[in-house]
């Protein structure tokens, strides 16, 4: 009675329980589906969780064909269309970084953006991993392109009062001429941001 059991569990599954069990394996593995691209206008914004990817997907390519680079400013996002500009702030440090989407992610739920390990940097984000972030929306595709390429700047300070900004500006101005301030909102509070350079490339 034992050795027939036993004959009976080796014996070969059928086609059918294959076919199926193939097909739960294939559907469990499958990345969602693509999702149309939506209308955007400029300033049109959504706020919630990132994070982001490296190594691992180095020199794979994205959905917009290109080879991902790790080492750019770029992102995933699900369903804004691809070339469109974002300009991502970290609501925990107040720190923020233009990228480029190109891929499409994250696939996660509660997510709305994988960043590139490089952007992820500039936001002091790749240790948490994860982080809250408001994105909104500031080049569209067409305007991108008329733009040329991304130039990079540093910034040197970040003050709630203007005034300081101002005073930072003026001290910087008369030995940098490329120094500006940039007005943000961060949670529904105002930053004046003192940045320097105009770059090419990410030092």
């Amino acid at each position: 009675m034992i050795l027939r059991t036993v004959a009976r569990a080796r014996r070969r599954p059928s086609p059918l329980a294959l076919a199926l069990s193939t097909g739960l394996l294939l559907a469990a593995c499958a990345r969602p589906p693509a999702v149309a691209p939506r209308p955007v206008v400029l300033g049109m914004s959504e706020t919630g969780l990132a994070s982001w990817y490296g190594p691992e997907f180095q020199g794979r390519r994205t959905s917009s064909g290109e080879v991902f680079d790790m080492h750019q400013l770029t992102a995933a996002h699900r369903d804004l269309p691809l070339g469109t500009w974002v300009l991502v702030t970290n609501l925990d440090n107040g720190r923020a970084v233009e990228v480029r989407v190109n891929d499409r992610g994250p696939f996660v739920s509660n997510r709305i953006l994988d960043l590139s390990y490089a952007a992820a940097d500039l936001l002091g984000m790749v240790g948490p991993g994860v982080v809250p972030v408001r994105v909104v929306v500031s080049r569209l595709e067409a305007e991108a392109s008329a733009a040329g390429p991304v130039r990079f700047t540093v910034q040197v300070g970040s003050f709630a009062a203007e005034a300081n900004a101002r005073r930072l500006h003026q001290a910087l101005a008369g030995t940098r001429p490329d120094v500006e301030i940039v007005r943000s909102v961060v949670g529904g509070d105002k930053f004046y941001r003192v940045r320097v350079g105009n770059f090419a490339i990410r030092g």
